[in-house]
């Protein structure tokens, strides 16, 4: 009788300077991370919401941070980004600050766009110091019928629902342009170069 392995879970740790291409360079690592494990569906959202996180660190730390990604193949993806403030943000569950969070706030939209996208997302205490915030996506939570898309394409339905989900939430304009444009990068790299029509 053949039995089939239970996909055996994996972890990645990219140590980060304090860089102003730390961002790229994460998103970068994420996508290659995601295509090795055959989880390309989440690469576009997990890539915008970590490039989040880790701006984050850069623009109100003053040392290094490290992105950790965590799965399962087809089960799920948690990010964490650490840095080495200790103070979790209000919208992550920390205590409230001066600045108002949200679509039309003085600043976190970042960390408000990752609420509004990610299946799950919190604020830990680093054990070494300094904070860690995480995002968890689940594939099936991104799985639409093929038919929702012009061309049958799973990641074109899940990115085009992130993108609808953000403009019912009345995020601010930044924001909507960047799911946006999400949708319409892939659509032209999946679909346009490669010659598919619909």
């Amino acid at each position: 009788m053949a039995t089939v392995a239970k996909p055996q879970p994996w972890t990645y740790t990219l140590e980060l300077p304090r860089d102003p291409r730390a961002p790229g360079i994460a998103r970068a690592t994420l996508r290659s991370v995601l295509h090795g494990h055959d989880m390309p569906e989440l690469a576009e959202t997990a890539e915008l919401l970590a490039s989040e996180l880790v701006t984050n660190a850069y623009v109100h730390t003053e040392g290094p941070s490290s992105m950790r990604v965590d799965g399962e193949e087809g089960d799920h993806l948690r990010v964490s980004v650490w840095d080495t403030c200790p103070r979790i943000p209000a919208l992550f569950g920390g205590a409230a600050s001066g600045a108002r969070g949200g679509p039309e706030g003085d600043g976190g939209r970042g960390l408000w766009l990752v609420r509004v996208c990610a299946n799950a997302w919190g604020g830990d205490w680093g054990d070494e110091g300094g904070k860690v915030l995480w995002f968890e996506l689940h594939p099936e939570g991104r799985r639409v019928r093929k038919s929702a898309s012009p061309v049958g394409c799973g990641e074109c339905a899940g990115l085009e629902a992130v993108r609808r989900k953000v403009v019912a939430s009345g995020a601010a304009q930044r924001a909507v342009e960047e799911a946006t444009i999400a949708v319409r990068r892939h659509f032209r790299n999946a679909h346009l170069l490669n010659g598919d029509t619909w």
